[in-house]
C-alpha cells in the first residue's frame, strides 16, 4: 500500500505535528551521546521549514512509565536540534496543555517547538483516545516520522490518525522503500546474518528468510540454544531452554543453509578487564560462557560474503557493550565494508555496535529503528505506517 508523505500535502501556514524518534543514548547527566537518529530527522523538518510550515516535534525518550524523571526531559534534544538546524527550537515543559496550546498559538511559518517527553504520560503507551485528541488539537498535520516506534500502536504513533490529516515523513518513506525492496527482491547471492540474545525473537526471520538467502550466518548468545540442540557442551553459556526443540526442528529442515560459528571466546563471567580465551566450539570449558565469535568465525563468515550481492545483518555477533566482547562484531564489520555487496544493517543494537567505531559509516543503510526493521524483515506490518492515509 503506498502511502502519501509531506510532498503529497500543502504544509505552508500549517501546523504540523511530527513524531521523530529522538530516544537517544544518554550518560548519567542525560548529555546526549550519539544524535544520530536526530540528524536522521533533518531533512523532513527542513522540508517543513522550507515550506512554511510551524513545526511541533514529539518524542519520547526512554522508559519513563508516566513518571516525569529529570534526565529523560527533552530540553537536550532540544538543543541538539537547534544546532542542527541552525535556528532556535522552543521547548514546552509538557505535551498537552494550555501551556502547550498558548506556545503553539504563538508561532509563525518556519517555527519549531518541541514537546516535553510524550511518555511522562502514562495514556501514551495505552493509546488512550482523549489523549489522542488532546494531542491532535495542537495540529492542522500528523507526520510520522519516528520509524523506531512505527512498530508500536500507541498515541503519538497511531491514536492521532485517527484526527488529523496523517502522512509519512521522509526517513519513514526511506525506512520502508528500503527495508520492503530488500526483503521482496534481494539482488542475489543473499547472505543473512543473524546475532543477538534470543533465538525466540529471530525465528520469524529465520522464517522469512530461509527460502530466499543463500546462507544464514549465526553469531551472538542465541547460537548456544543451536549447540545444546546439536548436544555440544555450552559451559554456562546463555541458553534458551524453551526454544531448544525449535532449534533443533531447524537445523533438521536447512542443514545446508545455515553456518555456526567455528570457535568462541569464553570467559568466567561477563565483565570488563576478565580473563578470556578462544576455544572451538567443540571445546567449550564447563565452567565457562561464550560471549563473543572468535577470529576462525570471523574469516569463515567473510569468505560467506565475499560474493554476495546483498547482505542484511541483524543483531551483533558478541557481548559488543563490554570489551574486549566487541572484537568479533567489529573485526567483521571491517572485512564486509570492503565489499561491494549491499549493506544493510538492521538497527538497535547492531547499529550501535557500529557506531561505537564510526563503522555505520562504511555500510550502505543503517536503520533507525531497531523492532521496527525486523517487524518489517519479518514480512509484518508497522501499526504506524498502516494507520496513515493512502496516497
Amino acid at each position: 500500500m503506498i502511502k502519501k508523505t509531506i510532498k503529497d500535502i500543502g504544509v505552508k501556514d500549517k501546523s504540523v505535528l511530527v513524531r521523530v524518534d529522538y530516544n537517544v543514548p544518554l550518560d548519567d547527566e542525560g548529555i546526549i551521546v550519539d544524535d544520530n537518529r536526530i540528524k536522521a530527522s533533518l531533512p523532513t523538518l527542513t522540508y517543513l521549514i522550507d515550506h512554511g510550515a510551524k513545526v511541533i516535534v514529539v518524542t519520547h525518550v526512554g522508559r519513563p512509565k508516566g513518571i516525569v524523571e529529570e534526565k529523560l526531559k527533552t530540553d537536550n534534544a532540544a538543543k541538539e536540534l537547534s544546532t542542527l538546524l541552525g535556528r532556535e527550537v522552543k521547548k514546552v515543559n509538557d505535551c498537552v496543555g494550555p501551556e502547550v496550546k498558548e506556545a503553539v498559538s504563538q508561532m509563525k511559518e518556519g517555527d519549531v517547538l518541541m514537546l516535553e517527553n510524550v511518555r511522562f504520560n502514562k495514556q501514551e503507551k495505552e493509546n488512550d483516545p482523549d489523549f489522542a485528541r488532546e494531542l491532535a488539537s495542537l495540529a492542522d498535520i500528523f507526520v510520522l516520522d519516528g520509524f523506531g516506534v512505527s512498530h508500536r500502536d500507541q498515541t503519538s504513533v497511531t491514536g492521532v490518525t485517527h484526527y488529523l490529516p496523517s502522512v509519512l515523513g521522509l526517513l519513514m518513506e526511506k525506512e520502508v522503500e528500503t527495508l520492503t525492496k530488500v526483503r521482496e527482491n534481494p539482488e542475489k547471492p543473499l547472505i543473512v546474518v543473524m546475532g543477538g540474545v534470543k533465538l525466540e525473537t529471530r525465528i520469524p526471520m529465520i522464517d522469512e528468510f530461509v527460502e530466499k538467502a543463500d546462507k544464514i550466518l549465526f553469531g551472538g548468545a542465541m547460537i548456544f540454544t543451536f549447540f545444546k540442540a546439536m548436544g555440544k557442551e555450552i559451559g554456562s553459556s546463555l541458553v534458551d531452554e524453551n526454544f531448544v526443540d525449535a532449534a533443533k526442528k531447524i537445523l533438521e529442515k536447512y542443514p545446508d543453509k545455515l553456518v555456526f560459528p567455528q570457535d568462541v571466546v569464553v570467559a568466567l563471567k561477563l565483565e570488563e578487564g576478565v580473563e578470556s580465551q578462544i576455544v572451538s566450539i567443540d571445546d567449550i570449558p564447563p565452567d565457562m560462557m561464550g560471549l563473543d565469535v572468535g577470529p576462525k568465525t570471523v574469516d569463515s563468515f567473510y569468505n560467506e560474503c565475499r560474493d554476495a550481492k546483498t547482505i542484511i545483518w541483524n543483531g551483533p555477533l558478541g557481548a559488543f557493550e563490554i570489551p574486549p566482547f566487541d572484537k568479533g562484531t567489529k573485526e567483521f564489520a571491517e572485512k564486509i565494508a570492503t565489499l561491494s555487496a549491499f549493506t544493510l544493517i538492521g538497527g538497535g543494537d547492531t547499529a550501535a555496535a557500529l557506531e561505537k567505531d564510526g563503522l555505520d559509516q562504511k555500510m550502505d543503510f543503517v536503520s533507525t529503528g531497531g523492532g521496527a526493521s525486523l517487524t518489517l524483515l519479518e514480512g509484518k506490518s508497522l501499526p504506524g505506517f498502516e494507520a496513515l492515509n493512502d496516497a
